[in-house]
């Protein structure tokens, strides 16, 4: 098999870790949703999740105010407001209202649910070491709320530059995980 260079730069394309996600927040009065697909899973129990946000994002100044947030879990049929909210700020745009979205009232954070996600993980920030140098927030996920109407939820997964793939067959191999 003949392999060619790949980019340094698009490394990320080929590892990206899971689902494309929305992240809400809520600061002074105002909520926000920032889209994200830099995350990872870093602890089982308690679930703890590792993510980059940028801080020139609106939502880096909530989160890093108030210390809390709600990572909501979207479906492909969500896809074009998941980019859309990616592709314009907080700073200037109510995106709950320009993408039609409903706010749902969390039961442990301030910031709110999107209700039309599969699933949504209320936090808590639990490690702010690595924040000032890369911009990588580790959350605790403290409730955790999911739609068990949707049987086969097809999540959305960034490849970079407008590319998406979504997820599709289930397979079941032996495992000793519990």
């Amino acid at each position: 098999m003949l392999k060619t260079p790949f980019p340094l730069s698009e490394v990320y394309r080929l590892l990206e870790p899971g689902p494309v996600v929305m992240v809400t927040t809520a600061c002074k009065g105002r909520t926000n949703i920032m889209t994200m697909s830099w995350h990872t899973m870093i602890e089982f129990e308690p679930p703890l999740v590792g993510c980059v946000i940028s801080n020139r994002n609106y939502s880096f100044g909530n989160l890093e105010s108030t210390g809390e947030c709600v990572i909501n879990i979207p479906t492909v049929d969500l896809a074009k407001k998941v980019v859309g909210c990616g592709n314009c700020s907080g700073r200037k745009v109510d995106k709950f209202k320009k993408y039609n979205l409903t706010p749902v009232s969390a039961s442990c954070v301030k910031a709110p649910l999107i209700d039309e996600c599969y699933a949504n993980l209320e936090c808590k920030i639990v490690d702010r070491k690595l924040v000032a140098k890369y911009n990588f927030f580790i959350l605790e996920a403290i409730t955790a709320w999911i739609d068990k109407s949707q049987k086969n939820p097809q999540t959305i997964h960034h490849q970079g530059k407008g590319t998406f793939r979504v997820d599709g067959e289930t397979i079941k191999l032996p495992s000793k995980m519990k």
